[in-house]
């Protein structure tokens, strides 16, 4: 279980993040932070994995906190969800090692994206102590540039989510899977599950077919389509 902190200082979005994580399986919002000092109080009492990080918050700039954070907590990982487009406070995230940055408004798209991305890096961390340079570069976001991964994708497909995706279709080519069974398997939500599963079927890489399931109930099942 992936435990989130959000400091947002507009309860209304603030709101609206945890919503957003909801959706996502494996997920869990530990606080949510009103300011700069209730978004420091939390990340010590609840040691989340991640930190969802405004910069504009009535005490203190995010920005500013950057270097405690980092100093007092080297494990934390911190994404930045802000209106700030100033060069000087992305140059600043980014040197402190944010791991993205999404400036607002946001789409529930862009988020569900950037979370689920995150979770498939940190299973892959955990998964074994040493690593090639295979892994290494899904792990900095730098995939290997064979012929299938020279296609370009459009906006919300990520090229190892879909090689998984992908991957998963063949694995049940038989049986085929429908876009629930999918989800389980990436961590993610339904609607992303099927959004990739249709984006192969769009590329003729997958076909899909309407089976009654055990209650009688009809439901889309997805196949490869090689």
């Amino acid at each position: 279980m992936i435990k989130v902190v959000v400091a947002e200082d507009d309860f209304r979005v603030a709101d609206l993040h945890e919503k957003f994580l909801k959706e996502i399986e494996g997920v869990e919002v530990a606080a949510k932070a009103l300011n700069a000092e209730e978004a420091l109080e939390a990340v010590a009492q609840h040691r989340p994995d991640l930190l969802l990080l405004d910069v504009y918050m009535p005490d203190r700039l995010g920005t500013e906190l950057l270097h405690q954070l980092r100093d007092s907590y080297p494990e934390l990982d911190i994404i930045m969800i802000t209106a700030a487009t100033e060069k000087d406070m992305i140059n600043k995230a980014l040197n402190y090692g944010v791991i993205d940055y999404i400036i607002k408004p946001i789409s529930m798209d862009r988020f569900l994206h950037t979370i689920e991305n995150y979770q498939q890096k940190k299973r892959l961390m955990n998964s074994q102590q040493t690593f090639d340079q295979q892994t290494v570069d899904q792990l900095i976001g730098r995939e290997p540039a064979d012929e299938s991964e020279l296609i370009s994708v459009p906006k919300g497909i990520d090229q190892l989510t879909l090689k998984k995706v992908r991957q998963l279709l063949k694995e049940n080519a038989d049986d085929g899977i429908t876009a629930e069974e999918a989800s389980h398997y990436m961590g993610a939500s339904k609607t992303t599950a099927r959004r990739y599963l249709e984006y192969l079927i769009s590329i003729n890489e997958g076909v899909a077919e309407m089976r009654y399931g055990k209650v009688g109930r009809p439901e889309r099942k997805y196949f490869y389509q090689p």
